[in-house]
């Protein structure tokens, strides 16, 4: 009898090497003969060098190169737009490249022949520098006059993005009652376990080969292979173990200077930076200003819905058009509202840039969206539950966009599960919670309790007619039977068991054992492009294609070739990008939906907020290995609960004010909540392999915005920008100014 495999919490393929140390990571890489680097960072966040002195630093013993502009062949590179210099300074040929435009600005490369020598030389290379205007707040950036910080960017913009749907202004005249407020979301670091290293060298075919950490290994391949002036066949880039990344690894750091430095002087060089340049040196989540007017019935519908979000895209666009798409898309949250008008901006300033961070846009869009829907509900006489249940997008649904919601939506199945689950029950056509949680604890004064609901949806996969596609390749060995499956795959395993779930769908697709999958994994040399590990979009692309590198491999080896093999390259249903003027386009072709609900006790005398349970009902589809399906929740509920209550990234003028980890302060094991409740929802999406729905974004989507409401219920107090820090908290409890 055939043995199912999907479904079934196998052990992770990478996890005995993890946990015993024989996993190496970037940073434990060596060969021999390698050589060091060292990075000079700009340190400011806005001027013109006018000129490098490298003299001292080229006379230091063990020192064998210096790399400034001047010696990188095409001096360019970004993920999206080619618009940031991979070496800052005079020389090259790329327009403004002598400007540095943020404090992670890279000016200089050291080369030594040890890490201490590198470092001593990079302190002796002398900048010349003339100051330029610092701008760092996008609405003043947005302003005419404002210093223009890239010369080909009107008005600082990086894109402006528009949804026009139905008649707003009239809809508001008849709305019964209208919220208008204004939202803060902030910056959050990365805080990945693992900081940016990385060891390039020159491999057997002489291919210029880095091992690094990302996300997406033959996008890395084509920066590095159009900044180094080289076709994509001399470049190589392997993944070994990865140490987290959350979006913070899709965006070059020292994957193109590794290359450079090795292809120019021959020899293996590594690099490994501290967490200081690593907090300086990669992008953030972008912080969000958001202005929002609703409008709705008595009968709790909402009718319309005015937006307009301002994010800070920091000096360099990264993918802060593709996370404003998904925020204009989300401003409205996950409901049916005839009546939408919302205007997005992406704005160039000298802030560290932002780009993707686990949700891509879809937290900030929703911190606002679900405050909003439940101050209708107040003003109604509403529960939360039964305003969403009322408005919430369903099968047929029309999205802003005004093309239809992708089937199999589940919406209100999630939401509904989540709110029983957290103690809603529903009572003639309205739901009420059993127990009230603002009356505090028994015996502790100034303590109050309360719980809060917030729901979202993520998409699968690129968006607005990105091209988006996912290649396997199964290899069969055996005599009469399967004795070996060699599955060659260039996903990234950042953590999240993709590789153990790839390994999974393969033993299914073929109806062998999971023991027989061998894996060959990320790297380019191997495999055929797997796509970004992004966007919840692996699983179910890289199912799609081992399910049809599995059915070729199978109709070969019936035809009795030894080995057999094939590849597979499925190519995801089309998307279309944002009409100019109306925003009408086909956003996603799939979803994965949550709700979260949120129990929290705050501490009126200090502030204090203590989280005891979080719900979260996910609809993934089908669950291909449920303990890592709870891992990704716990993780993702965990790590927003620090966006939500106490991850406060500072900058003032350009100058990051919490470098380290000890004034950056992240969630530790004392801070995780006493329960979080894991709610895994299987509604198959018809397009996915086995049912299947991506979900590593999901849990981290509504905790913010339930916090949030959660301490409103408990203090009758509303925050509207975050992290709701204890001197926040008690300063607005106290009725002071809230910063």
């Amino acid at each position: 009898m055939r043995t199912k495999v999907i479904g079934q919490s196998a052990q992770r393929v990478d996890a005995r090497a993890k946990v015993t140390g024989q996993a190496l990571y970037p940073g434990d890489l060596t060969m021999p003969g390698m050589l060091h680097m060292k990075v000079l960072f700009a340190g400011r966040p806005h001027a013109r060098i006018l000129s490098i002195d490298t003299s001292a630093a080229e006379a230091c013993p063990g020192v064998v190169a210096v790399f400034t502009a001047k010696d990188v062949p095409v001096n360019e590179y970004g993920l999206i737009m080619p618009d940031q210099p991979v070496l800052c300074g005079p020389g090259s040929d790329k327009p403004g490249a002598d400007v540095v435009r943020f404090v992670g600005d890279q000016v200089a490369l050291v080369v030594a022949e040890t890490e201490r020598a590198a470092a001593e030389a990079r302190d002796l290379i002398r900048v010349e520098y003339e100051g330029l205007p610092v701008i760092t707040d996008p609405r003043e950036a947005m302003k005419p006059g404002a210093y223009q910080l890239h010369p080909d960017k009107p008005g600082n913009l990086v894109t402006h993005w528009r949804i026009r749907k139905g008649d707003v202004a009239a809809a508001f005249a008849e709305a019964d009652v209208i919220v208008e407020e204004e939202y803060h979301t902030p910056m959050q670091e990365h805080a990945y376990l693992q900081p940016e290293a990385g060891l390039a060298y020159i491999d057997d075919e002489g291919r210029v080969t880095v091992q690094v950490a990302g996300q997406h290994a033959h996008k890395d391949v084509s920066q590095i292979a159009h900044a180094l002036g080289l076709p994509e066949e001399r470049v190589r880039v392997i993944y070994p173990a990865i140490g987290g990344a959350f979006g913070g690894r899709e965006d070059m750091s020292v994957q193109i200077i590794l290359a450079l430095a090795a292809w120019k002087l021959r020899r293996p060089v590594k690099v490994v930076w501290s967490r200081e340049e690593s907090i300086i040196g990669h992008h953030k989540r972008h912080q969000y200003f958001m202005r929002h007017k609703w409008g709705a019935k008595k009968d709790g519908r909402v009718i319309a819905a005015q937006a307009e979000l301002i994010s800070d895209a920091g000096a360099y666009c990264y993918t802060s058009n593709k996370v404003l798409g998904n925020s204009t898309l989300l401003a409205i949250g996950v409901y049916d509202i005839p009546n939408v008008h919302v205007d997005s901006y992406a704005v160039y300033t000298n802030n560290i840039p932002a780009g993707a961070m686990r949700g891509f846009g879809a937290p900030q869009a929703l911190f606002a969206a679900e405050q909003q829907m439940d101050r209708l509900a107040e003003k109604l006489g509403l529960d939360p539950i039964t305003i969403r249940l009322r408005n919430c997008l369903r099968e047929g649904s029309l999205l802003a966009t005004q093309t239809a919601v992708p089937e199999g939506v589940s919406m209100a199945q999630v939401i509904e599960r989540c709110a029983r689950e957290a103690g809603w029950k529903e009572e003639k056509g309205r739901w009420v919670r059993l127990e009230k949680g603002s009356e505090g604890n028994l015996g502790e004064p100034g303590i109050r309790r309360g719980v809060g609901f917030a729901c979202g949806f993520k998409n699968v996969g690129f968006s607005f007619g990105a091209p988006e596609g996912c290649t396997a390749t199964i290899e069969l060995h055996g005599g009469a039977e399967i004795e070996e499956v060699v599955l060659r795959h260039a996903a990234a395993e950042v953590g999240q068991g993709s590789h153990t779930v790839l390994a999974q769908m393969a033993a299914e697709a073929l109806g062998v054992p999971l023991e027989k999958v061998r894996l060959v994994m990320s790297d380019t040399a191997t495999s055929g492009d797997a796509g970004s590990a992004s966007a919840s979009r692996m699983t179910f692309m890289a199912g799609q294609a081992i399910r049809g590198a599995a059915r070729l491999a199978l109709e070969r080896w019936r035809d009795e070739e030894r080995p057999a093999v094939a590849s597979y390259r499925w190519h995801a249903p089309p998307t279309t990008p944002y009409d100019a003027e109306t925003g009408r386009c086909v956003p996603n072709f799939a979803y994965g939906y949550v709700a979260q609900a949120v129990e929290l006790e705050v501490d009126t005398e200090t502030g204090q907020v203590r989280v005891l349970k979080v719900v979260s009902a996910n609809d993934v589809g089908q669950a291909v290995n449920p303990q890592l399906v709870e891992g990704q929740v716990e993780g993702g509920v965990v790590q927003a609960l620090g966006w939500a209550l106490m991850e406060d990234f500072q900058m003032r003028d350009g100058q990051v004010l919490t470098p380290h980890l000890s004034t950056y302060l992240i969630p530790t094991a004392l801070d995780v909540p006493e329960a979080v409740e894991t709610l895994v929802l299987e509604y198959a999406d018809p397009g996915g392999p086995w049912g299947v729905r991506g979900m590593g974004e999901m849990p981290f989507l509504c905790v913010a915005p339930a916090v949030v409401s959660a301490v409103y219920d408990a203090i009758g107090v509303r925050f509207n920008a975050l992290p709701l820090t204890p001197e926040r908290v008690w300063r607005k409890v106290q009725g002071l100014k809230f910063e």
